[in-house]
């Protein structure tokens, strides 16, 4: 089997002379009866690269068009007409494609996205073994220090105080010393997630438990402040602060599936009132 293929050289020619305007329909590749034109292959390479580059992708557009249309002549080759008959599935996928399009501008249109607290409160009290943890979290404050920070007992100091002076000195001198620090405990986070920042595997839910959870520890590189104010393990049931994006998602999802069911709905009895459709004969 021949191949009709232009060279590097000329597509880079082409590539950076068109420059929008109509390319000519030259071929520049052929697989039995069919022909790839440079217009085409134009198309299919971004504007303003460098000659060299256009070539590249022009020349992979190319090979990949000439790959894919062997493999479709074998197939046409090999497959029974029963077998080559793709109508209904382009049919089936072009009405999947048009319904789900009508489906999404329905739910952009229609879809409420307000969800209240209240909602998500009752929905997680009304479905609590949906909301097993399936690994460890926590939640703490922490500044991760390189050994030779200067003051590293004042920062400690600053860290386990309450007094609104001491945390803005905290902040500033993380900003200027800290590898990586969280001043805000407000939120829940992985335990595992947490042991790549901080050395505490071996921290449990019995400390926890036994108050302690301010932590001062050295290694030969770091120095971690540590201030721990939740803990709960695997298996246990997860907070509502942790699951409230969970449920939100949850509450959103099931409107948009009932959005939907109520559209099928309306197009079904409408068109039941307007005669659009009927049932002919039994298909058995």
């Amino acid at each position: 089997m021949r191949f009709l293929i232009i060279s590097i050289v000329n597509i880079a020619l082409f590539m950076s002379s068109c420059g929008g305007s109509d390319a000519s329909k030259d071929a520049v590749a052929r697989v039995n009866d069919k022909f790839l034109y440079k217009s085409e292959v134009s198309r299919a390479v971004p504007y303003g690269l460098l000659p060299k580059d256009s070539a590249q992708i022009a020349q992979e557009y190319i090979d990949q068009w000439i790959r894919r249309n062997l493999v479709l002549k074998r197939a046409e080759n090999n497959l029974t007409e029963e077998q080559k008959d793709v109508n209904q599935q382009i049919e089936d996928y072009r009405a999947s494609l048009l319904i789900y399009a009508y489906e999404r501008e329905l739910v952009r249109q229609k879809l409420d996205t307000i969800v209240s607290q209240s909602e998500i409160e009752s929905y997680y009290k009304s479905n609590p073994a949906n909301f097993e943890l399936k690994s460890n979290i926590i939640k703490l404050r922490y500044i991760k220090l390189p050994v030779s920070s200067p003051n590293g007992d004042k920062a400690g100091k600053w860290f386990n105080s309450s007094i609104p002076a001491d945390r803005n000195k905290l902040e500033q001198y993380c900003k200027m010393y800290a590898v990586n620090y969280l001043l805000d405990d407000a939120n829940w986070l992985l335990f595992e997630d947490v042991l790549k920042e901080i050395p505490i595997s071996d921290y449990t839910n019995e400390k926890f438990s036994r108050n302690q959870r301010n932590l001062d520890i050295k290694d030969k590189d770091y120095r971690y402040f540590v201030s721990v104010s939740g803990f709960l393990v695997k298996e246990s049931n997860a907070p509502l602060s942790y699951e409230k994006t969970n449920i939100r998602n949850i509450i959103l999802n099931k409107r948009k599936i009932k959005l939907i069911e109520q559209m099928q709905r309306d197009v079904y009895n409408d068109a039941l009132n307007e005669k659009d459709f009927e049932i002919l004969q039994n298909p058995r």
